[in-house]
């Protein structure tokens, strides 16, 4: 049987319900293509249970990916509770990417929601795909929708949108820890993950094992870590065990096809690792004033993608925890040497917020991880 060279994508469904689908990526290998495919499975909200993938073939030129169109999504409607997870949710289920966001609620009640997005099927210029997506608002909201407009914008529109460059000290401090403190209740310690580098297994490859907990987008980010380093990633295998435990085993090379067997490039690499996956979140609510902030920020890939679903998982939360949201803003700041992207909340408190601050943070770290 010869070597397939059609780009292909099979998914099967399983025979018995409640058994997971399979998917068969056929596809040219690069740097970064196991990032990218966890990322793709990681916007659609499903879960990886099992996996393995060998490399079959390589293709000697890679195309760079053609920028997206950025579009402005203007909404004005009157505020209530869960509003701004419902609009969030009719743009995850109709593919459109958010990556920037201003949200504003005026004194009589009224809100203007901002979102920059881009559209994973590329028709959000057509006015087909416009008057889907405000059918789909429309449904939603229902009379409490006044307008709604969407808008192609350039980048000097999306420039001038950037959040405020003042970051609270509280959440600076948490960029640079290179151990963390204090996690929210119910987060993982040190003892849940262990990384381990091996270069006796094999001649041509390092063996990275990894036994961690499970949470939602784990291989992502593993994937986005070795991603950053420029690691190429020949084979892995991945099994879930019992109560949620994990273990992986990655073979990976250098750029150059070259194990890693620099001491200090080995001690990096697993430190990072344990660090992204001990903690793939920085989630802490502080006082802004008078007023309650949640901040939730989560590394920026080097080629400036962002994680997906983040944002519609934190209005999901505070939603459930019956929190209304004031104010929200999405915004990337460079904290060292790294681009993270902040996510920040101004808590509707009203008669005063009911939900303790240790529960908020708690209730939003355990959404973020796939652990409710």
């Amino acid at each position: 049987m010869g070597i397939l060279y059609d780009d292909v994508v099979i998914i099967s469904q399983s025979d018995k319900e409640g058994d997971p689908c399979v998917i068969t990526v056929n596809c040219p290998d690069k740097t970064g293509l196991g990032c990218d495919l966890c990322r793709i499975i990681l916007f659609f909200g499903l879960s990886i249970v099992r996996g393995a993938s060998v490399v079959l073939y390589y293709r000697a030129e890679m195309q760079a990916p053609k920028p997206s169109d950025v579009f402005l999504l203007k909404l004005s409607c009157y505020d209530r509770k869960g509003l701004l997870y419902d609009v969030t949710a009719v743009l995850c289920e109709l593919e459109l990417t958010i990556e920037k966001v201003k949200i504003s609620t005026t004194p009589d009640g009224k809100v203007m929601d901002l979102f920059f997005v881009t559209d994973t099927r590329e028709l959000l210029h057509t006015r087909k795909r416009k008057e889907d997506t405000y059918e789909h608002l429309k449904t939603i909201l229902g009379n409490a929708m006044i307008s709604c407009d969407v808008e192609m914008v350039g980048t000097e529109i999306t420039a001038c949108s950037q959040a405020s460059s003042f970051l609270p000290s509280a959440i600076i401090d948490m960029f640079h820890l290179d151990m963390p403190v204090e996690l929210p209740s119910g987060s993982l310690t040190s003892s849940n993950v262990s990384v381990t580098i091996d270069n006796s297994l094999s001649p041509g490859h390092t063996l990275v094992q990894i036994v961690c907990q499970d949470h939602k987008g784990l291989l992502y980010d593993i994937m986005r870590t070795l991603k950053d380093y420029n690691i190429q990633v020949s084979y892995g295998r991945f099994s879930r065990r019992q109560r949620g435990n994990c273990e992986i085993d990655l073979f990976i090379m250098q750029a150059d096809g070259k194990k890693i067997v620099d001491p200090s490039k080995q001690n990096g690499l697993s430190s990072r690792l344990w660090m992204e996956l001990l903690q793939p979140f920085r989630v802490t609510v502080i006082s802004r004033g008078p007023d309650t902030e949640l901040l939730v920020a989560n590394p920026v890939e080097l080629s400036g993608k962002g994680r997906p679903l983040v944002f519609h998982d934190i209005t999901l939360a505070l939603k459930m925890l019956d929190i209304c949201i004031f104010s929200a803003e999405i915004g990337r700041h460079m904290i060292g040497d790294r681009e993270w992207e902040v996510y920040r909340v101004l808590l509707d408190e009203g008669d005063g917020l009911s939900v303790p601050r240790n529960k908020i943070e708690e209730g939003v770290w355990k959404l973020l991880m796939g652990w409710e």
